[in-house]
C-alpha cells in the first residue's frame, strides 16, 4: 500500500502546464515521481461534442447518430460533427506539441481512432438498414465507443508529452480498441496491472474502460470515476485522489463571494454522496462504494492550488463540533405532484410511479409524500417530463396531476445533531424573503433540504451560507487536517 491512485478532471486536462508542473512533476526528485497512477479525464468539451452537451443539451456525434436512426436518414448530420470534433482534437495537438515528429505522431494516432470509428458507424448503419438487426440493441455500445475517443486523446497525449520530458510514462489504454475478449470490470484491471512496475513506471491510464458490465449503462459519463475508484480499490492504494479545477468548498464561489467561502478540510462519505444527489459529485456514490468499503481515503485537491492539502474523505469523520460544512443545491428541478383521493391506504400508487419514472430514467433527488399527494422532484429534460407525464395520466385518469419548475437548496455536514438547527436555516431563508415550498430532514442528520421558487436560489444559497458557515469564522479550511 505505497502507491496513489489519482484522477485529473476535463477542465484540468486541458491546461497540460499546470497538470505537468503542479501534478505530475511538482518539484519531485526523479525518483519520487513513481508509485502513482494517474486516470485522466477527456480534454474540457470534448465529451460533450463526442456525445451531447451536458448543459444545454446540444446534439454531439452519438446523439445525431442516434437521431438517424430514428429518423432513417443515414446520410445525416452525426458524420460532420465527427470532423468538426476530430478538428478540435487535431488543434489541441497543435497546441500541445511544439516537436512536429511527435504531433505527427499524435495526430496519427487521433486519425486512426477517428476514422476507425467512423468505418464502424457506417458499417453498422448498413448491417441495420436489414430488418433481422435493430439498432437499438448497439446504441450504447456506440455511446461507449465514442466516448473512449475522448480519454483515449488525453492519455495518449499525456505520456507522450511526459516521455519527452524525460519520464518513464507509459499510455495505458483501457478503452478496448480491438480487444478480441470483454472481462468484468475488477479482472481486466488487475490483468492490466499485472505487468506494470509501479516503482519504475508512471501509468497514464484512460478513465473509459471496456468491461462486461458495461460501465455507461450504469454510470453514463461518471464512468471515468468508476475506473478511477476500482483501480484504487483493485491495487490497494494508499489513498485516492481527485484533481478538480475548484476546491470543495463551503458554496459556490460563482453565487456567495470567492473571499467568504471556506474550503472543506475534511468530511466524509455520507457528505460526499449527498452532494452528488445534487449533482455536485466529488465522486459518483457507486464509485465511492468501494474505497468507502476498504477504507481508502479519498482527497479531492485544487489542481491550481497544489500547496493546499484540499479536502480528505473518510469513512468515520465527523466534525468535533455539530455544524454545517457546505450549502449547496441545484436549478431546473422538476417537481411532479400526483394527487387522488383515492391513495389513502392504497399501496399502488407509490411503485406505478416510480416505475414510470425509472422506465423513461429521469433521476429522483428527493420527494414527498403524504395521505393523498405524492410528489417527485426531478433531475431530467423538459422533452422526458412530457413523457413521464402521458404515462401517469393514462395510469391514473381520476388523479389530479401537475408539475412546475423549482429548485433545491441544502445546508450539509458531517454531524448536524444539534438542537434548533432546523429553525436557523429557515429563518436564514425567511430573512431574504424566501418561501420554503417543501423541506427535509432525515434521521442521519446529515443534510436539510429546502424546495423553492427557482428564481429565489441564489438569494437562498447565499443567505444559508451568511447565516450558518461565516459566523463561525473557520479561517483556512473547515475542520481543516
Amino acid at each position: 500500500m505505497s502507491h496513489t491512485v489519482e484522477k485529473i478532471g476535463g477542465t484540468s486536462m486541458t491546461d497540460f502546464e499546470a497538470v505537468r508542473d503542479n501534478i505530475i512533476l511538482g518539484g519531485r526528485a526523479p525518483a519520487d515521481l513513481y508509485n502513482r497512477i494517474f486516470v485522466v479525464s477527456a480534454y474540457g468539451g470534448v465529451t460533450d461534442q463526442l456525445l451531447e452537451f451536458k448543459r444545454s443539451g446540444k446534439p454531439g456525434v452519438y446523439a445525431l447518430f442516434a437521431g438517424d436512426t430514428e429518423t432513417g436518414d443515414a446520410q445525416g448530420g452525426w458524420q460532420q460533427q465527427l470532423d468538426r470534433v476530430f478538428n478540435e482534437m487535431r488543434d489541441h495537438n497543435a497546441r500541445l506539441f511544439s516537436n512536429p515528429a511527435l504531433r505527427l505522431e499524435a495526430d496519427a494516432f487521433l486519425a486512426g481512432r477517428i476514422e476507425g470509428v467512423r468505418s464502424c458507424l457506417v458499417d453498422l448503419q448498413r448491417v441495420c438498414s436489414y430488418g433481422h438487426f435493430q439498432m437499438e440493441q448497439h446504441l450504447l455500445t456506440v455511446r461507449e465507443l465514442l466516448a473512449s475517443l475522448g480519454e483515449a486523446h488525453s492519455a495518449y497525449n499525456t505520456a507522450a508529452l511526459l516521455q519527452a520530458e524525460g519520464v518513464n510514462a507509459r499510455f495505458v489504454d483501457l478503452s478496448g480498441w480491438r480487444a478480441t475478449e470483454l472481462l468484468p470490470l475488477d479482472e481486466q484491471l488487475r490483468e492490466t496491472f499485472r505487468s506494470i512496475d509501479l516503482t519504475r513506471e508512471l501509468p497514464i491510464v484512460t478513465g473509459y474502460c471496456l468491461c462486461r458490465e458495461g460501465l455507461m449503462a450504469t454510470f453514463d459519463r461518471g464512468y471515468s470515476e468508476m475506473t478511477f475508484a476500482r483501480i484504487a480499490v483493485v491495487t490497494e492504494a494508499r489513498e485516492a485522489i481527485i484533481h478538480k479545477e475548484f476546491h470543495l468548498s463551503s458554496a459556490d464561489p460563482r453565487i456567495v463571494d470567492a473571499e467568504r467561502v471556506v474550503p472543506m478540510g475534511r468530511t466524509n462519505y455520507d457528505v460526499a454522496d449527498q452532494l452528488a444527489n445534487l449533482g455536485m459529485e466529488a465522486i459518483h456514490p457507486r464509485a465511492a462504494k468501494g474505497l468507502r468499503q476498504q477504507n481508502i481515503p479519498l482527497r479531492v485537491k485544487n489542481t491550481f492550488e497544489p500547496e493546499h492539502p484540499g479536502t480528505l474523505i473518510t469513512s468515520d469523520y465527523r466534525s468535533a463540533k455539530p455544524c454545517v460544512e457546505i450549502v449547496a443545491g441545484r436549478k431546473r428541478v422538476f417537481a411532479i405532484e400526483v394527487f387522488d383521493q383515492d391513495m389513502v391506504g392504497a399501496n399502488r400508487y407509490d411503485s406505478a410511479i416510480l416505475e414510470v419514472i425509472h422506465r423513461f430514467k429521469a433521476r429522483i433527488i428527493t420527494k414527498d409524500i403524504n395521505a393523498n399527494t405524492i410528489t417527485h422532484f426531478l433531475d431530467t429534460n423538459l422533452k422526458t417530463l412530457k413523457r413521464i407525464l402521458a404515462q401517469l395520466e393514462q395510469a391514473f385518469p381520476n388523479a389530479e396531476i401537475s408539475t412546475r419548475k423549482v429548485a433545491i437548496v441544502s445546508a450539509i455536514g458531517s454531524d448536524m445533531q444539534v438542537p434548533g438547527m432546523l429553525a436557523k436555516t429557515v429563518a436564514a431563508l425567511a430573512d431574504v424573503n424566501v418561501s420554503v415550498l417543501a423541506m427535509h430532514q432525515s434521521m442521519r442528520q446529515v443534510d436539510m433540504q429546502f424546495v423553492i421558487e427557482e428564481s429565489a436560489y441564489e438569494a437562498a444559497i447565499r443567505s444559508l451560507h451568511a447565516h450558518l458557515i461565516e459566523p463561525l469564522n473557520h479561517g483556512q479550511a473547515i475542520c481543516a487536517a
